[in-house]
């Protein structure tokens, strides 16, 4: 396919918005929590096994000084903390403590509470077609991981 075709470029710019906006819109979800969107995005970068605080900044768009910094709130806070890297042993992962999990968690949930409540205002049939969209949109987001 034309990746210089003129309606997928249009399609590209359209979904390229609506991703800008809704991230906009998430971090509004934020505002009433303890953490800012930031750091509650660091934490969730940590899910799982950690992350190198290379990736964190890559994640972030940031520099690593400027994650380092984030990492460093977070550690303070007890949220995080740091540890050797199983797989290198001359780097360490940035993992959550039990605290931070739970921090995670409360923001999951309120963040969802209202999503839900802002979904159940559409159609039956907008539902249907969000959640037909989420397979694809998933495999966007894979191969941009890449």
């Amino acid at each position: 396919m034309n990746t210089n075709d003129a309606a997928l470029q249009e399609l590209a710019s359209g979904f390229r918005e609506a991703l800008r906006h809704s991230i906009y819109l998430v971090r509004r979800l934020d505002a009433d929590g303890e953490l800012s969107a930031a750091q509650l995005s660091t934490l969730k970068m940590m899910l799982g096994e950690g992350q190198r605080v290379g990736e964190i900044a890559r994640n972030l768009g940031v520099r690593v000084p400027s994650a380092t910094e984030q990492i460093i709130k977070l550690e303070r806070a007890g949220l995080a903390r740091r540890e050797p890297d199983p797989a290198d042993s001359r780097a360490v992962r940035v993992v959550l403590t039990d605290e931070g999990r739970a921090a995670v968690d409360s923001a999951n949930n309120r963040r969802n509470q209202v999503m839900a409540e802002i979904l159940s205002t559409l159609s039956d049939q907008d539902r249907k077609a969000l959640a037909a969209a989420l397979p694809v949109i998933d495999k966007i987001n894979a191969s941009l991981q890449n």
